[in-house]
């Protein structure tokens, strides 16, 4: 068989050597709040504010298109996970089901995504938390705020965006204490987070106006370029948006780490998914009916702007700071997944195996958790919000397709293994995913789509030199 062509055994994908096991700690509320906490941050608290920007009021079209293409990919995500119990997500089951180079590939862009995905909340969250200091210092008169060079990236007229640096080692070092641990907290956090947006839906639906929504669809509804040079449309929303919405990917990350990775793993994925795509529509709802999307489309702190517009100081105080005790949830959330990629594709020789060893006292790969660290930091402290958030919705948007087309090729390869989790109507289901995703991808701006195809031609170029000779497979072992 080609390099390119081998495939894991599904029947062994759960077999590891001694050292290079994560330890089952957790259970299916872990993986709703894991999920929930991954889902519900920066997409609903600060790219509302871009996607209206991009959309008009019908970024609530926007919002759909994406839930509905994300709920495809959850099914399909659920019926795989549950099948294939092991970390590495859309990387491993691309692995065991199309084969190395395209498993690669995933797994590149898995990279890219869980990578910038991080950044961006980090970005996010020190974009709260710069306004909150401001907020300290107007009213009360504290010397707290930070100077302009440090609280932001060049693109912002600063120099290196230290909160987001400093955020994201803080949450790096809380994954290295331990899985279960950096899970408790994750889903203590999460509640603060539902909150403090039912707080905002309580505080902002009565101020609902209808002549906010006119008009409708001020820029149409495929990607078209605007005069001032970008592109907006209802589908350029959502292909930005759709950074809202994924994160139950997260979930498929732990399954190795999951107890009983049968039962959890759908409960947490389709769970997290069907109450996540409920709130969004709620918040959309009511941020686009309360005030005109041209006052809070610019906003780094959108939902917090519309409090104080409403006369709501207090509201607004609390979702900033929920926003940024809780935002850190889905930092956490995504980290965890990043590193658990690396650390898989480092136990399958694609990259260097040193990466992948576990420490026997926490049950966690450490060295690959700083590495991601190190990689993350160094885009936030520099990162543009949007372009950073597009660039990951490719990588996203490609695993999401492989994912997909897996459920499909299994269903017609092997259609008698027992699936413990079965995506009704899946020949409806799994296309919907593939084109819906890759509609989403053509709508993304074009400069994104170029950055995504360099980082690919990267990688093969990467595979080519170095995995695909030290794959565990090439050398006759069982990844």
């Amino acid at each position: 068989m080609h390099a390119w062509l081998r495939r894991k055994d599904i029947n062994r994908i759960t077999e590891h050597e001694e050292g290079r096991r994560l330890v089952r700690t957790l259970g299916w509320p872990h993986l709703i709040a894991l999920g929930i906490g991954a889902i519900v941050g920066t997409g609903i608290y600060t790219l509302i504010g871009v996607g209206a920007d991009k959309a008009g009021p019908a970024v609530l079209l926007s919002f759909m298109i994406a839930g509905v293409v994300c709920a495809c990919a959850a099914l399909a995500y659920a019926e795989l996970s549950t099948m294939m119990p092991a970390a590495g997500s859309a990387y491993t089951y691309s692995y065991a089901v199309l084969g190395e180079a395209i498993a690669w590939v995933v797994g590149w862009s898995l990279i890219l995504e869980y990578s910038l995905v991080v950044s961006t909340v980090a970005v996010g969250w020190s974009g709260y938390f710069v306004g909150f200091l401001e907020w300290l210092q107007t009213n009360f008169g504290w010397n707290v705020t930070l100077p302009a060079a440090l609280a932001a990236g060049p693109h912002a007229g600063g120099v290196l965006n230290v909160p987001a640096i400093v955020i994201t080692f803080a949450v790096a070092g809380l994954l290295i204490a331990g899985t279960r641990e950096s899970a408790t907290l994750n889903a203590v956090l999460v509640v603060f987070k539902l909150i403090a947006l039912g707080v905002f839906i309580a505080v902002a639906l009565p101020a609902f106006d209808a002549a906010n929504l006119e008009p409708f669809m001020p820029f149409g509804f495929p990607k078209s370029l605007g005069a001032d040079g970008v592109e907006r449309g209802v589908m350029a929303a959502a292909a930005i948006i759709f950074f809202a919405f994924y994160g139950f990917d997260a979930i498929s990350t732990a399954a190795e780490e999951t107890r009983n990775p049968g039962r959890d793993l759908s409960i947490g994925i389709v769970g997290s998914m069907v109450g996540c795509t409920i709130i969004y529509m709620l918040v959309a709802l009511a941020a686009v009916g309360a005030m005109s999307f041209a006052v809070f489309g610019k906003s780094a702190e959108p939902l917090a702007l519309i409090m104080r517009e409403l006369g709501h100081p207090t509201a607004a105080l609390a979702i900033g700071v929920v926003a940024i005790i809780a935002l850190p949830t889905v930092l956490l959330a995504f980290f965890y997944g990043q590193s658990r990629i690396f650390f898989v594709m480092s136990r399958d020789g694609l990259l260097p195996r040193g990466l992948s060893k576990v420490n026997p006292r926490t049950g966690t790969p450490v060295a690959i958790t700083l590495f991601t660290a190190v990689l993350v930091a160094a885009l936030a402290g520099v990162a543009r919000l949007d372009e950073i958030a597009a660039l990951a919705n490719a990588g996203t948007l490609a695993a999401f397709t492989a994912v997909a087309v897996c459920l499909l090729v299994l269903r017609h390869r092997d259609p008698e293994r027992p699936r413990v989790f079965r995506t009704p109507l899946a020949w409806v289901v799994g296309p919907v995913a593939i084109l819906g995703c890759l509609y989403l991808f053509w709508s993304l701006p074009s400069r994104t789509q170029l950055w995504f195809l360099a980082w690919n031609v990267l990688g093969v170029v990467v595979y080519l030199v170095y995995s695909r000779r030290n794959s565990v497979l090439a050398k006759g072992g069982v990844a």
